[in-house]
């Protein structure tokens, strides 16, 4: 690396230091702080990262277990988990029909996605 400063060595008490002026201490601690700011963010998007491949993950089982889960769990084709009823009377606004693989798998994916939104928050 062309013109890379080298910093001045100096003794104090028998041990070897470096000495920096005034700005260049500044520098230093303004790009340490820049330092630290980055790898916070760093921090955080990796946390996101991990939450967003294990949403994925779950919507990808909840994708390929609806038939799957009735079939191990015996259950008539009206009822695909707990969370997702089929009867109209405890959902009266749904307006997806409850007796269909589609909005029972709609309903399962929405409710996913409220939990993982929910637990960002």
């Amino acid at each position: 690396m062309a013109g890379r400063p080298q910093p001045r060595r100096i003794t104090l008490g028998g041990r070897e230091a470096v000495a920096l002026t005034v700005a260049e201490y500044e520098q230093l601690i303004a790009s340490r702080r820049q330092i630290g700011g980055q790898s916070t963010r760093v921090r955080v998007l990796a946390h996101e990262a991990k939450r967003t491949a294990q949403l994925l993950q779950d919507l990808e089982t909840l994708v390929g277990a609806p038939a799957d889960c009735r079939e191990q769990a015996g259950r008539t084709p009206t009822v695909c988990s707990p969370s997702c009823p089929a009867d109209k009377a405890t959902e009266p606004d749904a307006d997806v029909d409850a007796d269909s693989d589609a909005g029972c798998l709609r309903r399962a994916i929405a409710e996913l996605l409220r939990r993982h939104r929910d637990l960002a928050s």
